[in-house]
Order: structure tokens, then C-alpha cells, then sequence
């Protein structure tokens, strides 16, 4: 495996294979022991002079408190706090969102302990299937990124079209079966609290389909020897509509606010929900997209994040999503066009991760 090095005769394409055909990962090459990272994980010297924490003691993404929102007299100010994170911020973080600790840590470890199995195990899952059932494998866009980035990822498709269960490896099976009941329920939740920010009906969202297409992805970041010169996870807005992560307590994840990269530091017990670019586009701008990435881990202990994105249906490619219809009118017109499914896939799955492309794209 080459190392990082100026030759001349450096062929990445070659270097990628190498390495995606030794279904290894870079879990296994941090248990190696190289002290020098592969070149092709080497980020542009543009992004390196960024890959620090935040110098500044930022406050972070909101925290928003779901304790009461069916109360008439609290429910108000739930949907007026997430309106004016996802307006601002594009991220915010809630908690007593109704999943219990217990099943939290559940899902975290059975990720773990996936993604800790001895090689010769998880290799029998290691596959580039995107588009449908399991895949395993070490970034999801290898081959159409500018630079790797330090992580391997565990990816089940949930429904319209779901995986077959018995392809869900054993380690976390019954763990991401169970996670996408709990993260549906809050993604359905949180939903109709931003519906009603938009002033629509609290299951406009839900009932036009826009949570439909549901995958998971469960995220380890394993312990980068050259954390100052590759990311964990590439700067990125996610396409959909909406994610919801759960992570465990190591730090890494930044999110862009202000011009500045803002750490996200964990809070016990917590979710982080993010605004996808469909539904920035969908609000008709109300609500944003926001770049985020994660940084290479320097701890010992492995990152962890479980993340489940909501997409509309994908099933009728032909099909046509745009601004809410009740959000254009003469004062406000449509920011951007209308699209089908399959301009939306076709978007995505023609290059590596990135920030917005869908939505400047259709801008008006």
C-alpha cells in the first residue's frame, strides 16, 4: 500500500482497488499499525489548513427540548425553537424525544461490536451495493471522492423496498431493526413539528411521501494515526430530506455556521436532527442544508454514529417534488424548479459526497 509521497507515477485509481480488494477497511488499517496513511486519504492542502476543533468556545447547535410539545400551552414554542434552528443552523440536538437510554446504547454497541468483529467476518459482507440490501464496505463513494475518508460504514436499505433481514449481519441485526421503529417515530415527530413551522398541516411531510425511502448507515471511526491531514467524513450537506444521528461520546462532528466550522459536542441521551437539501428545497428556503463533516479520530476509543436518512418515495422515478405549493405565493415565489426521483439519484450517484449540488442546480 503506498504511503503518502510526491511520485510522479502515483496511480490512484490502482491504489484504490488495492486497497478495496483486501475488504480490510481502515479499521484494518489502524490495527496494522501504520503510522503513515495511505496518499489517496491525503486531503488538498486547501481543506488541511481547516482540519482543527473549533478554536472558539462556541455554544454549538441548538439543544431543543421535546418534553412537552403535545402540550397546547409548550407546543408553540417546540415548533417556534426547531423553525428557528432549522432556519439558522440546519442542525439542532433533542432530547426526551421518547428512546430510551437503554435501547440508545444498545444500537451504539451493536454497531461497535459489528465493526469489531475479527476480519474474516465482516469481509463476507463486504460489497458496493448502493442502491439496495446491505453493504459493507469503507466509504461509500471510494472511487468518485477527490480524497478518502477515515471511516468504514455498515449500510442496510429499510423500505420502500427493505433489505432482506437475514442479509442484516447478526451483530447488529436485531439492534437495526429495532433502531428504525425508534428513529421513525422521532423523524415522524419531528416532521410535523417543522410542518407547522412551515404554517402547513402537521403531516404535510409524511403524507406527501417525503419520509418514505429509509436507509442506515451504522459509522465507525477508528483511530487515524495523521488526524491533522485526513477527515473522517468529507464536508458534505446530505441530499434528503431529513437524518437523524445518534452518536456515541467521542467527538468529531463539525457543522459549518457563520463561515466557521462548529464542533458538536455530544450530549448524553441526545439525537441531532439535520435539514436535508430536498427539504431546503421543499420549504422553498425556509428551512437550510448546511455543510457538515467529521473529523479524523485521534482517541483510541472508536466514534460511533448511527445514521438514518428519510427520503421520498424512490419507487416512481417520474415522480415530481418541488416548494410546498402553499408556500409560493406573489410575495414569496418558487426559489427553485421542480424534480423527479430520478434526477434526484441520478445527482447523487454520479459523484462523490458534496454540499448542495441538487439544490443550485434548481435554483430559480
Amino acid at each position: 500500500m503506498a504511503a503518502v509521497s510526491s511520485s510522479a507515477e502515483y496511480n490512484r485509481m490502482k491504489e484504490l482497488k488495492e486497497f478495496d480488494e483486501t475488504k480490510m477497511g481502515v479499521k484494518g488499517l489502524a490495527d496494522s499499525g501504520i503510522t503513515t496513511i495511505p496518499k489517496f486519504f491525503v486531503q488538498m492542502p486547501e481543506v488541511r489548513s481547516t482540519l482543527k476543533p473549533c478554536s472558539k468556545d462556541h455554544a454549538g447547535i441548538p439543544l431543543i427540548d421535546l418534553s412537552r410539545m403535545n402540550s397546547p400551552d409548550h407546543r408553540p414554542r417546540i415548533v417556534d425553537e426547531l423553525r428557528e434552528a432549522a432556519k439558522n443552523w440546519g442542525f439542532f440536538q433533542v432530547i426526551n424525544h421518547g428512546v430510551p437510554v437503554s435501547v440508545l446504547n444498545k444500537t451504539i454497541e451493536s454497531i461497535k461490536s459489528f465493526h469489531e468483529q475479527p476480519q474474516e467476518l465482516k469481509a463476507k459482507h463486504y460489497v458496493r451495493t448502493e442502491q439496495s440490501g446491505v453493504m459493507y464496505a469503507s466509504n461509500n463513494d471510494l472511487f468518485r471522492s477527490k480524497a478518502a475518508s477515515w471511516h468504514d460504514f455498515v449500510h442496510v436499505w429499510m423500505s420502500p423496498e427493505p433489505a432482506d433481514v437475514d442479509q442484516i449481519p447478526d451483530a447488529c441485526r436485531s439492534e437495526i431493526v429495532a433502531w428504525d421503529k425508534e428513529a421513525t417515530m422521532v423523524a415522524e415527530m419531528v416532521a410535523e413539528l417543522l410542518s407547522e413551522g412551515l404554517g402547513v398541516a402537521a403531516g404535510k411531510l409524511r403524507e406527501a411521501g417525503l419520509l418514505a425511502t429509509k436507509t442506515i448507515a451504522g459509522v465507525y471511526y477508528p483511530f487515524c494515526p495523521q488526524p491533522d491531514i485526513t477527515l473522517g467524513l468529507n464536508h458534505h450537506t446530505d441530499p434528503g430530506v431529513l437524518t437523524v444521528l445518534l452518536e456515541n461520546q467521542v467527538v468529531g462532528l463539525q457543522v459549518k455556521h457563520g463561515g466557521e466550522w462548529v464542533d458538536v459536542k455530544p450530549v448524553p441521551g441526545s439525537l441531532i436532527i439535520n435539514i436535508g437539501d430536498a427539504l431546503q428545497i421543499i420549504s422553498n428556503g425556509e428551512y437550510i442544508s448546511v455543510e457538515h463533516r467529521v473529523l479524523a479520530n485521534s482517541s483510541n476509543e472508536p466514534r460511533i454514529s448511527i445514521v438514518e436518512f428519510f427520503n421520498m418515495d424512490k419507487r416512481v422515478e417520474s415522480r415530481r417534488y418541488g416548494p410546498l405549493p402553499e408556500l409560493v405565493t406573489p410575495e414569496s415565489p418558487a426559489r427553485y424548479r421542480n424534480f423527479t426521483v430520478k434526477e434526484f439519484h441520478d445527482n447523487f450517484f454520479s459523484k462523490g459526497l458534496d454540499s448542495k449540488s441538487l439544490v443550485e442546480k434548481l435554483m430559480v
